[in-house]
């Protein structure tokens, strides 16, 4: 019964959509009428809806500003636009989503997938209109690896949590993330994105006014304010894990913290590209005020997401589908995958997909033939598994990029799913091997 009303929750919100409700309201209505259909009582609904929207503001609300704010700063000061020369000019027009795959792997690596998102979208909408290239073609290649990293790779909190749980080895974890990480981003990135070249897709924004070579920033300097958070925080990480000192490792959370490298990222930007150029007090802050205009709406819809997802959990739809799968005799790794699969569409969060469908199958882990390395790649993949309208990745997605509901099924479910399935199959043959 669970699983009935949410289907009709989830087709009661696509219907709402589809009739021009906007997204924010349509959710926060679904969320409402599911609670009461799945015996949570009105009060309670209310107050699930409330702290799933609290939750998620907490958690994204000042990373995202933050990085729309570095974002802005490093549009409106063409240094988006130099990035993107040179990786034309490296990788060549034809190969230039390449490059991009390359630059969100590199990033994903160390950040988190918010943070990540909003820092790489001014590069790709730049680049995007400055080769002409389908939007998508870019984006898709962009997002494929941010959502690999997220779901695969050490240090994200959701594969990182679930190697603690498994007692897995967070290097070996790391190596056969990294291992199946390649043939899934390239699969769902560049391969992927060329079956969407000739979806029309125009950003809710348009590009800054263009600016001559000459005026343009250098490089270098574009290239190293873009990266610094990823620096700080990749620097941090790798200190963290090589340290035993508590102290040490203390300070160096909160320096690699996503809010801190942001922060001190967005002052370099200021810096460099406001005070050395003699920008003005009140023109910075105008640049900065409307960063946090273009993504208001974004943010409000990504946290209704949030209290979707929270009425779910609440109601009991996850201890349901534990329930349900544990009637099932199936290998560890492909019980793990699936379980984690079934929690992903359910509840709409990786993290907590994966680290639910941790105890259902951790007691199989008593096998000597069981790997606890591709158990938690296994439960990884299962939780990036067809993200749909209760994701809050996906309306992040579908905003920012200003598609349609069909787009977004097309574009995002379809690579989110495509991970999966990749590295499901990574794991079953790496599993064969080792």
């Amino acid at each position: 019964m669970p699983l009935i009303i949410l289907a009709v929750g989830i087709l009661f919100l696509l219907a709402l959509i589809l009739l021009k409700v906007k997204p924010l309201y349509a959710l926060l209505i679904t969320s409402v009428a599911v609670g009461l259909g799945e015996g949570l009582g009105f009060v309670s609904t209310i107050a699930s809806v409330s702290n799933g929207v609290w939750d998620t503001l907490k958690s994204i609300a000042l990373v995202l500003c933050l990085g729309a704010m570095l974002g802005k700063m490093i549009e409106t000061s063409s240094a988006a636009r130099s990035i993107t020369n040179s990786l034309v000019n490296w990788f060549g027009v034809k190969n230039v989503h390449w490059a991009v795959m390359l630059t969100g792997l590199i990033v994903g690596i160390p950040l988190f997938y918010n943070a990540g998102f909003v820092i790489l979208i001014p590069l790709v909408f730049s680049i995007s209109y400055s080769t002409k290239t389908p939007l998508l073609l870019i984006g898709i290649p962009m997002a494929a690896s941010l959502s690999v990293t997220h779901g695969f790779l050490p240090p994200h909190p959701g594969p990182t949590a679930i190697a603690a749980a498994f007692h897995a080895d967070l290097g070996r974890t790391l190596m056969y993330g990294l291992i199946l990480a390649i043939p899934a981003v390239v699969l769902a990135g560049p391969v992927f994105s060329t079956f969407l070249s000739k979806m029309k897709v125009l950003p809710a924004k348009k590009p800054v006014e263009s600016v001559t070579d000459e005026a343009l920033p250098p490089v270098g300097i574009s290239f190293m304010v873009a990266l610094f958070p990823v620096m700080i925080i990749a620097i941090c990480t790798l200190l963290e894990l090589s340290s035993s000192n508590q102290e040490l490792i203390r300070i160096l959370k909160i320096v690699g913290n996503p809010i801190t490298a942001l922060s001190v990222s967005l002052l370099l930007a200021l810096y460099i590209f406001g005070v050395k150029r003699n920008k003005s007090f009140s023109a910075l802050y105008k640049t900065l005020f409307q960063s946090i205009k273009d993504i208001a709406l974004i943010v409000l819809i990504i946290a209704a997401g949030g209290g979707f997802k929270q009425v779910l959990i609440d109601s009991g739809v996850g201890p349901y589908i534990k329930d349900l799968a544990s009637g099932f005799h199936l290998s560890p790794l492909l019980l793990g995958w699936s379980v984690a699969a079934l929690l992903r569409i359910s509840l709409g969060s990786a993290t907590v997909a994966g680290l639910t469908a941790v105890g259902i199958v951790l007691p199989f882990l008593s096998s000597p033939d069981v790997h606890p390395e591709l158990m938690v790649l296994a439960v990884g993949s299962g939780s990036l598994m067809f993200s749909h309208v209760n994701d809050t990745g996906f309306w992040m997605f579908k905003e920012y990029f200003n598609l349609s509901l069909k787009q977004t099924f097309q574009s995002w479910t379809m690579m989110e799913t495509i991970v999966s399935l990749t590295g499901l199959a990574g794991v079953l043959i790496l599993d064969s091997i080792i």
